[in-house]
This record gives structure tokens, sequence and C-alpha cells, in this order.
């Protein structure tokens, strides 16, 4: 199950979490409201390329990355979505669309967006689309490290 790995380290870095099965879901929003957790709460994951060294940026589910603004941020010549075929690899023991936030474990660097830091929980998929770990953003900050910055846009 891909959500091994994910609690096997938080349980060696006594870190307490929820586990929340629920239906299949797809989309961030989607999985928010199929698990009955706030969207402002579920962190997506989306992959990105930052001068072609891929990256994880994480934001809240009703949210959208502003891929121009991250470029800036960063210093950055370039920031794109990465494409499945660049960075499915790196997460074999995810499904498509389902990696968790935790980019220590996958040697990527994490940018997470400052609207999802300023929760007390975060949850994400644990991997697959029917699991999702929910736990304190501060245990979270502490074991990942990201880099929080203001990278997200409002839907409109």
């Amino acid at each position: 199950m891909p959500a091994t790995k994910i609690r096997e380290f938080l349980d060696r870095a006594n870190i307490p979490y929820t586990t929340i099965l629920h239906p299949p879901a797809f989309t961030a929003q989607k999985t928010a409201a199929v698990a009955h957790v706030p969207g402002r709460e579920v962190a997506k994951t989306v992959v990105v390329k930052v001068d072609d060294q891929l990256a994880l940026a994480v934001l809240p589910a009703d949210l959208n990355l502003d891929l121009e603004h991250l470029r800036s941020i960063l210093g950055a010549d370039s920031v794109e979505l990465a494409s499945e075929w660049e960075f499915k690899d790196r997460f074999p023991d995810c499904e498509a669309g389902a990696m968790p936030p935790f980019g220590n474990l996958y040697d990527m660097p994490v940018y997470v967006a400052d609207a999802l830091a300023e929760d007390e929980f975060i949850a994400f998929n644990a991997g697959n689309h029917r699991e999702m770990i929910r736990m304190r953003y501060a245990d979270f900050a502490r074991l990942v490290k990201p880099r929080v910055l203001d990278i997200t846009w409002h839907r409109v």
C-alpha cells in the first residue's frame, strides 16, 4: 500500500496523525468533499520543474498555483508544470496524481503556499486516491522543512 512509507516515516518521528479512508477521488477539491475535510486544509501536491529540476509545490485544494510568481520569487529562469512521464519514476510507490507533499522522501525541494501554512492542520493524499493523512501543519513543517511562499491565486 502506498501510504505505508509515509506512515512509517511519521511513526518513526513520533508524529500524531489520522488516516482518513474515503471513496476514490481524483481532484483535491473532490477529495476534500468525500473525506469531509475543509478544502483549505487539503493540500494538493503539484510537481513543477524549476530550471529543469523537479520540485513540489503544495497548496490548498481551493487555490491555484501562480507559476510566474513562483519563478519570480525563486529567481529562476523557468518554472513549469512537470508532465507525469517526467516524475513518475520518482514516486514508484504512489498512484499518479496522489503524491504526498513529502519532498524529503523523494529528494525534491518543497514550496508551500503561505495560505496552507496558516492552518493548524494539513491533510493530503497518502500516495493513493482512497486514503488521506491529516496531521498538524507544525509537525509537517518540522519534518519537511518546506519553503513557505506566496505562490497562489484564487479561482474566479
